[in-house]
């Protein structure tokens, strides 16, 4: 659930930014921790303990690990520029902000106890991963993007995917019912993260995993194609059946087609359910300067120095972006007011003379690609709202002020 951020004619305005509880300096630094300082289960995505805990997510919760190769790193010269940043990371629950231009590393800084090799969660920013590693798939022709959702996964027969496409499902078009508040403390949201293994459950329940939760989803919400109607839970779907079109673990398959060949310096992760069902629409965790190469792959066509790692085609077709109508009719049109906006593959695209893609998540996660600039801005914090206004208004602002830095 996100509400309207600051957004003017003219561009990104900067709203008054939310106060935010200091990093505790002995959070975590002795062990035991003392009982008002430990991070669980509970409380691991709200301030002060989601400073500690959005670097540390395996500590809390199960994963899988996402191989890279070590004898294969893309490297990343450093150039470093004096930027203006103002005040972008002051003030704010910032985490790490990696800078790349023309593939160069400008600027590279971290805060809240968090260095250059901790992988951070990347919540939503997860789901653009995985409409990378959908391209692969559909390129070897183990899925179509017009192959129906219960072609691959008859198990969903009697849910509201009955009829939805690929396509539909990376695009955020699937008319299921949902209601994505993350406010919300009961009902489907509490099921969902508790499927997902992210909050605890009660003595004695027995709670779904991801891949059973899917078949609560029996109530349409509109027509399949229609609307861009964002449920998190569908992209969790999709991890489910990229692994059932290539007979590779999700992780697995993340490590072989993306963070592999991508040069990743460091492994990642993604957390998994209580059956190691994978969270794609939100667990996985990557450092700062791999998510950032992601960024420049996309910037180079999906290529790395003249080998291609993602389809061309795919990437070109992510960049110039989805439907316009889908997304003026859904969800988030009256939260970007009088922006040209659209989402295809799990990543939103800025039209215009001046495109921006990015991909974007709760508490301050984000990937912003910029094609013009050549700049790939990767942008990690740990803010206690997933969705404040003014948190989300100022990143872009922040964003727009780096971007003029460059032309």
């Amino acid at each position: 659930m996100l509400s309207t951020i600051g957004i003017s004619n003219v561009g990104w305005a900067i709203l008054p930014i939310p106060t935010f509880q200091a990093y505790p300096p002995t959070m975590m630094n002795t062990f035991p921790p003392s009982p008002d300082a430990q991070v669980t289960l509970a409380n691991w995505r709200t301030q002060p303990f989601n400073r500690w805990a959005f670097h540390h997510v395996r500590e809390i919760v199960p994963s899988a690990e996402i191989v890279n190769d070590p004898a294969n790193v893309w490297a990343l010269p450093e150039a470093p520029r004096e930027i203006d940043l103002g005040d972008a990371v002051t003030g704010m629950a910032n985490d790490a902000l990696v800078i790349l231009h023309e593939g160069r590393i400008v600027h590279e800084s971290y805060r809240g106890g968090m260095g250059s090799a901790d992988p951070h969660i990347l919540m939503s920013v997860s789901k653009s991963m995985l409409g990378l590693v959908a391209g692969t798939c559909i390129a070897r022709g183990e899925v179509a993007a017009e192959d129906l959702i219960t072609d691959h996964l008859p198990e969903l027969a009697d849910t509201a995917y009955a009829g939805a496409t690929v396509r539909d499902a990376l695009d955020m078009r699937v008319g299921v019912a949902f209601d994505e508040d993350y406010t919300a403390t009961d009902g489907p949201i509490l099921a969902y993260r508790q499927a997902a293994n992210w909050n605890p459950v009660p003595a004695g329940a027995d709670p779904h995993d991801l891949r059973s939760f899917q078949s609560l989803l029996t109530q349409p919400d509109g027509p399949h194609s229609g609307r861009f109607h964002y449920v998190s839970p569908v992209t969790d779907m999709l991890a489910w059946l990229l692994e059932r079109a290539s007979g590779l673990r999700y992780a697995d398959l993340v490590s072989q087609r993306l963070l592999a060949p991508l040069g990743a310096e460091r492994p990642g992760y993604i957390t998994v359910d209580r059956k190691g069902g994978a969270r794609g629409a939100g667990g996985m965790c990557l450092t700062a300067r791999d998510l950032a190469r992601v960024g420049l792959l996309m910037l180079q066509g999906g290529a790395r120095d003249g080998v291609q790692i993602l389809p061309a085609d795919w990437v070109a077709d992510i960049l110039s972006g989805g439907d316009r109508d889908a997304w003026d009719q859904g969800d988030f049109a009256d939260k970007f007011p009088d922006l040209d906006i659209s989402y295809r593959s799990k990543w939103y695209i800025h039209h215009g003379d001046d495109p921006l893609v990015h991909g974007m998540g709760i508490h301050g996660q984000y990937l912003f690609v910029d094609p013009k600039r050549q700049l790939s801005i990767a942008w990690f914090s740990s803010e206690d709202s997933p969705t404040d206004p003014g948190c989300m208004g100022h990143v872009f602002a922040s964003v727009q002020r780096i971007r003029a830095a460059f032309g």
